[in-house]
């Protein structure tokens, strides 16, 4: 990117917390439905101060930084090095001291983060509209995060996924979902999965 003219960044607020985004790093342009959404990310997720959480495909932190004050940690993941930048950048903004973001394919960073022993009360996932696949949640169900939460652009690989999580110990309890792109057919959803034996 070359800057033509003014900032090479927008900020914008969200959940009253500040961000920073690049040009390279994904937003909800829908702020009044992004808000819902996770709202309902933050509720399905019920962190408690002693849990830790896991953002996998965490973008700029916005959805774990919105999270992160009711948690004892959070750990966020994400391909795009500049989103990670953002991410840093965004905590330290919002004074978010107990947030720490890897630059990482979402199944290396899970597969590396299981590898150093992290042990996850809670996973949120929102990855693109390809989905998770099963490598990125046989790991996180190895991890065996007592609830996960799902947030998906696309039905169609959010039910693949949901299958695979129920065939690996986890049972979807709650679906919800948010239209964050009126007048067209495409739909956002929020899933509350927890671990069958809780």
């Amino acid at each position: 990117n070359r800057v033509a003219y003014g900032s090479d960044h927008i900020t914008d607020v969200l959940c009253g917390l500040k961000f920073k985004i690049s040009p390279f790093s994904f937003w909800q342009v829908n702020r009044a439905q992004a808000e819902k959404l996770y709202g309902k990310a933050k509720e399905y997720a019920n962190l408690q101060k002693d849990e830790i959480l896991l953002d996998l495909y965490c973008g700029t932190g916005t959805i774990g930084l919105t999270m992160a004050e009711n948690c004892k940690t959070l750990v966020g993941a994400e391909i795009v090095e500049d989103a990670i930048k953002n991410a840093n950048e965004n905590a330290k903004a919002n004074g978010i001291e107990n947030a720490r973001f890897i630059c990482a394919d979402a199944s290396k960073a899970a597969a590396q983060l299981k590898a150093e022993g992290l042990q996850p009360d809670v996973v949120v996932l929102d990855p693109p509209r390809k989905g998770c696949g099963e490598d990125v949640i046989l790991t996180v169900a190895q991890m065996s995060p007592k609830r996960v939460v799902y947030v998906s652009c696309d039905p169609a690989t959010l039910a693949r996924d949901l299958e695979i999580f129920e065939s690996n110990g986890y049972k979807t309890k709650e679906v919800t979902p948010c239209d964050m792109f009126p007048r067209t057919a495409h739909v956002e959803t929020v899933c509350l999965l927890s671990r069958k034996d809780k």
